[in-house]
């Protein structure tokens, strides 16, 4: 037409501006009207909308979209009771009829795509229908599979999902549908982003046939409500996706419910993307524009580039970054903070590469690369939000592995080299739970997600993620319990009963034992020793009094031992752990005879547990080379693994139950899968652990890479959960200690495996005697984290 002004590709390319948004709401502005634009709670299968409650305004970037409605105690009671009352029915259906349900709601989410990818749009959360889809076709197969591959797990019963205000309707459901499809019953405490998306996902839900109450989603403030929903007494478990400071709030104000957590911190994360010199530079290039300088980011990202090629890597982002726009920020509140941390990275001597000058005012800023960063810089540990990438530069490959594992979280990393030995090298180097070759930010349901260190302390996709949702059959359930008033500064400093100075008369008692800590025999830091009572009362012996600085000694052992431990062939860990059994075998009689003499059992009840014992380290010594991980075949083009990996450094705090079997039914999982462990044996019944030191000092187990601390259980609990390079503990002791670690271990975060005793002896708890494989396996997948490798073929 005359008049028309029309651009060319060229032209398009040369300014490089935004064209016009073809995005229309109108189907799910139509759903909104359908509820007066004022969104209530979905409660027992249906809309829920009480008059008397606090309302919530959701806006896009021009105006109020709806309100909604914020939840009440008498709210959450009702979710909870629906919940409870559904999970019977939705648990006792065939997998069958359960997968049937997950499958149809594929469908029902294919017909209903534009509405809920129109409420995404409006609740600002970028999320496709097609990878929902793809979630739930993915989950349905499990819920036919459950029964068939995992006969021996039950579901937990009512599962809270609370996801913090910026989380992604994805990463909801990669928690709801393995809950479902599983058999549990789910409450859903969605944030502000995910509050539309997912009452109109509780409606599908019932239109795929659901039981009512089986999906619940309440509203209101994600750490708040979420406490509440968790400290029901009718919810079994909570798991948590978001940021760090939300998940630290909840597990502090659930601490002590009797409730066992996950969480998933992605969204905190700092990731890195690693470009070595043999890269394709260009892709790799291009692969930071995509990643760095979108509006919308799961993560945090540090560029990290080899020195020989930092010249032209640099060249080519300059040349890529010309001509680009201002990207929208989240608040302005975002363009302070970028201000602050560009104005102190400069000082630090950073130099500045932006596409465009910023705006002066207002919620944008410019795609912009600090360059010259040292590792230590705050923007490189902590970048700000919005569209700015730290650059930082190595030597030698080695260095980038270092570099990538400078960060104390442990998301993801992408590296792009094209020499495949590398690539893998890096990729089993890096202490991340993915890592994409050549590629970035590539997810499916197939393959684990899983956080390390400040990351997260759970397994979200693939079967691996199931079993959060999952316990053994052969285990035992405990009523909820009450927090307890603790003064958690003061928690392990009480004096420890039964202390004597290290200088008593040593002919008064039978012996005096030594600790094991970093592969030999040491007395207390402390210099003080306790006394070892037999049943009746009588001294039967005295061992050390362990604290902070013998934790401190073993962790500095382990961590020299245990990376060498965790190369080692598995084959070569199970003959390690073939001759750690033959060791005991071998000093069957003495064992016996301390657990009798200790726990005043017959000799003859003794010898079948240290028999059975035997026996079990035989057993994890053939587990070392059977447990490999896979190769799932996810739908996108290239191959992907999925491996289980050691976690690092454990703590267990041992039972009073079978002291022996106990001991090395954790040791041997622990140990088979290559960490190294700080054990801190029963405060009542000690010997048998310590009689045990002659066994390891006799096997090829390397020195250090298993200690045996002796002492109070609290004050050694509060030093295991205090240090920063125990990864994960095991706990068996009070209601108090459980408490103590589940509000302490936020920060950092540990994985927990918590067991109050006085309950597990009040309802029969596990049985150590058992060898059911279901409870063999929990052990295994409490002593491994999983790593996904992608690489593309295309």
């Amino acid at each position: 037409m005359a008049g028309t002004s029309t651009k060319t590709v060229h032209d398009i390319f040369q300014n490089m501006e935004y064209g016009p948004s073809s995005t229309s709401t109108a189907t799910a502005q139509s759903w909104l009207v359908k509820h007066s634009r004022v969104l209530g709670f979905f409660i027992d299968g249906k809309f829920f909308s009480p008059a008397d409650r606090q309302t919530h305004d959701v806006t896009d970037s021009k105006a109020v979209v709806c309100s909604t409605v914020c939840a009440k105690d008498e709210d959450v009671a009702s979710a909870a009771s629906s919940a409870a009352g559904a999970f019977k029915t939705w648990s006792e259906l065939s997998c069958y009829q359960r997968a049937k349900v997950l499958l149809k709601l594929a469908s029902v989410l294919q017909r209903h795509s534009q509405c809920l990818s129109e409420l995404c749009e409006l609740s600002q959360s970028s999320t496709s229908p097609a990878v929902l889809i793809r979630l739930a076709q993915y989950y349905a197969s499990w819920a036919q599979l459950r029964d068939t591959l995992m006969p021996e797990w039950i579901p937990q019963g009512v599962v809270a999902v609370v996801v913090s205000d910026d989380c992604s309707v994805y990463y909801l459901l990669l928690k709801v549908l393995p809950a479902l499809a599983m058999g549990n019953a789910v409450i859903v405490v969605p944030g502000k982003t995910s509050t539309l998306p997912a009452l109109l996902l509780a409606q599908l839900f019932m239109e795929a046939g659901i039981p009512a109450g089986v999906l619940n989603v309440v509203s209101g403030s994600e750490a708040s409500l979420g406490a509440k929903v968790a400290q029901n007494p009718q919810v079994n478990y909570l798991t948590y996706s978001g940021r760090q400071h939300t998940g630290e709030a909840l597990a502090k104000a659930v601490a002590g419910c009797g409730v066992p957590m996950s969480f998933s911190l992605s969204l905190s994360s700092v990731c890195t993307f690693i470009i070595f010199d043999s890269a394709d530079l260009d892709s790799a290039v291009d692969g930071v524009i995509e990643l760095a300088f979108k509006k919308k980011r799961d993560f945090q990202w540090v560029l990290c580039v080899q020195e020989s090629v930092l010249d032209s890597v640099v060249a080519k982002l300059k040349l890529r970054m010309t001509g680009m726009k201002c990207v929208p920020l989240a608040t302005e509140t975002d363009r302070n903070l970028i201000d602050a941390a560009v104005q102190e990275a400069q000082q630090q001597g950073a130099t500045l590469m932006q596409s465009c000058p910023p705006a002066s005012t207002g919620a944008l800023y410019p795609p912009t690369v600090l360059c010259g960063l040292a590792p230590s810089c705050e923007s490189v540990i902590s970048p700000p939000p919005g569209p700015v990438l730290p650059l930082i530069s190595f030597r030698s490959s080695a260095e980038g592995v270092t570099l990538g594992n400078h960060s104390p979280y442990g998301q993801a990393a992408s590296i792009w080299t094209e020499d495949l030995t590398l690539a893998l090298e890096s990729a089993k180097s890096l202490c991340v739970g993915s890592v994409w070759v050549n590629c970035h930010s590539v997810m499916d349901p197939a393959l684990p997600l899983c956080g390390r260190r400040e990351s997260g302390n759970c397994t979200d996709g693939g079967r691996e993620g199931l079993y959060q949702f999952l316990r053994p059959s052969h285990s035992p359930s405990f009523p909820r319990s009450s927090p307890s008033s603790i003064n958690y500064a003061d928690f392990g400093s009480a004096a420890s009963k039964f202390m004597i100075p290290e200088r008593f008369d040593p002919s008064s008692v039978p012996r005096f034992y030594s600790q094991f800590v970093g592969g030999q025999l040491r007395k207390a830091d402390s210099g003080c020793s306790r006394s070892v009572l037999a049943p009746g009362g009588a001294v039967l012996a005295h061992c050390p009094d362990g604290g902070r600085k013998d934790v401190r000694n073993a962790v500095e052992a382990a961590i020299k031992v245990q990376p060498g431990w965790t190369k080692k062939s598995p084959t070569a860990r199970s003959q390690s752990l073939y001759s750690l059994a033959d060791s005991l075998d071998k000093r069957r009689r003495d064992l016996a005879v301390s657990i009798q003499t200790q726990t005043g059992i017959s000799l003859e009840e003794a010898e079948k547990e240290v028999e059975l014992s035997v026996s079990r380290l035989t057993d994890w010594a053939t587990r070392c080379d059977k447990e490999q991980g896979g190769t799932p075949f996810p739908p996108q083009t290239g191959s992907a693994l999925s491996t289980p990996e050691a976690l690092g450094v454990l703590g267990v705090i041992l039972p009073n139950s079978k002291p022996l079997l106990s001991l090395v039914s954790l040791l041997g999982a622990a140990v088979a899968m290559g960490n190294a462990v700080i054990m801190v044996p029963s405060e009542k019944y000690p010997l048998p652990s310590l009689e045990f030191i002659q066994v390891l000092q006799a096997s090829d187990i390397p020195g250090g890479l298993v200690s045996i601390i002796t002492g109070g259980r609290d004050q050694l609990t509060q030093a295991l959960a205090n240090h920063s390079v125990i990864q994960s503990i095991w706990y068996w002791g009070s209601k108090e200690g459980c408490q103590f670690l589940q509000y302490s271990c936020v920060s950092p975060l540990k994985r927990l495996w918590l067991h109050c005793e006085e309950e597990e002896e009040r309802e029969a708890g596990r049985n150590w005697t058992n060898s059911n494989p279901s409870l063999q396996e929990e052990l295994w997948r409490k002593a491994v984290v999983w790593k996904s490798i992608w690489i593309p073929t295309a």
